[in-house]
């Protein structure tokens, strides 16, 4: 593949070599004719030096001036030749971006031999693709959203017409699930927006020396007064203090989500570890469950967005606290990864941090 500077430079090259060469053929054949011509039209005599020196003079600058004309209309030719070739993938690389800006991504530019500008289009097709995928996220999660909101939404509204026709008493019952579908619309919306500040990078962190243990400690005595753990052996160990720098609050929020998670996944019997280690660079958080396990395909499938498995149920949540988490543990410089042995053998969630320096 050939470089731009050197492509400019044999331009030149060849532009001056053609005008060149031109003036010196128009020169060579243009100079002896006019000089021929004036002595014919003097019918000079022997001895008048004077005047065919004068004679070849001005024969030689109207074979000059006729031969820059020349190599000038000649140079320009080509000139415009090899612009042409030089600026028509500027041209490509000119109307798809104008496509793109209007919204049309389905291009694909062909590569030009020119490595610069092939390196140029190769950027312009990946911003292509991109704007594509981003598109396509885009379309997805509307449609993920408005399918998360279409279920409460429609309960609240067969709920309150209901109240509306006397099919319903608004009794305390009747309430407590109004309330709670409430409750789930409004923990949908605190999800996207925590979800769009995390995809999009803008996830404020309020950066403080944070004790891991100390976090998974009081996390596990919170959680065994839920009942949800009545059955469920909570447990977890922990070497001394483990501190990194960290939003506290976040960090809080990626722990509650993992447990909660195991908690669904063992439904009220079995066993739930939190173990946090460190060594000199790293701290590890681990949520480990004897529960349901994971199918080696859904690794990484639980942290998009929306994904829940064939069992979930309506009050397990959005579908998108393991993709916040995986965000968060992502802005703190971190990891985020799941491990099981398979269906039925339990899963392990595994967050991993820089230790702090302090």
């Amino acid at each position: 593949m050939h470089r731009l500077r050197n492509r400019l430079l044999v331009s030149h090259v060849v532009v001056a070599a053609v005008g060149a060469a031109t003036s010196v053929v128009v020169v060579v054949a243009e100079a002896p004719a006019s000089f021929n011509r004036g002595m014919d039209g003097q019918g000079m005599r022997t001895g008048q030096q004077g005047s065919s020196r004068d004679l070849f003079w001005a024969a030689l600058r109207e074979g000059l001036l006729l031969g820059t004309i020349a190599a000038m209309l000649a140079a320009l030719v080509v000139a415009w030749f090899i612009a042409i070739r030089l600026a028509r993938p500027l041209e490509d690389v000119r109307a798809a971006t104008h496509r793109i800006s209007g919204g049309d991504y389905e291009l694909e530019i062909a590569e030009p031999q020119v490595a610069e500008l092939a390196d140029l289009v190769g950027d312009v097709n990946d911003m292509a693709r991109r704007l594509r995928a981003v598109e396509g996220e885009r379309v997805r999660l509307l449609g993920e959203v408005a399918h998360e909101m279409r279920t409460p939404l429609t309960v609240l509204t067969g709920r309150v017409e209901g109240l509306q026709d006397g099919v319903f008493t608004a009794d305390d019952e009747l309430l407590a699930g109004l309330a709670g579908e409430l409750r789930r619309l409004q923990r949908l919306a605190d999800d996207l927006g925590t979800l769009s500040r995390v995809e999009e990078r803008r996830l404020v962190l309020q950066r403080a020396p944070v004790d891991l243990t100390d976090l998974a400690r009081r996390a596990v005595e919170r959680f065994r007064g839920d009942p949800r753990a009545a059955g469920v052996e909570l447990a977890w160990e922990a070497d001394a203090a483990v501190v990194v720098d960290g939003d506290r609050e976040r960090l809080a929020q990626v722990l509650d989500n993992l447990i909660g998670n195991a908690l669904r996944s063992v439904a009220g019997r079995g066993r739930i570890g939190v173990r946090v280690t460190g060594t000199e660079r790293l701290a590890t958080l681990a949520v480990s469950d004897t529960g349901t396990g994971l199918a080696a395909e859904d690794l990484e499938r639980v942290f998009e967005r929306f994904y829940r498995g064939a069992d979930a149920r309506p009050e397990d949540g959005t579908g998108v606290g393991l993709t916040v988490s995986r965000g968060i543990a992502d802005a703190h410089g971190g990891s985020l990864v799941a491990e099981s042995a398979g269906p039925g053998r339990g899963a392990c969630f595994t967050l991993t941090l820089p230790r702090s320096a302090a």
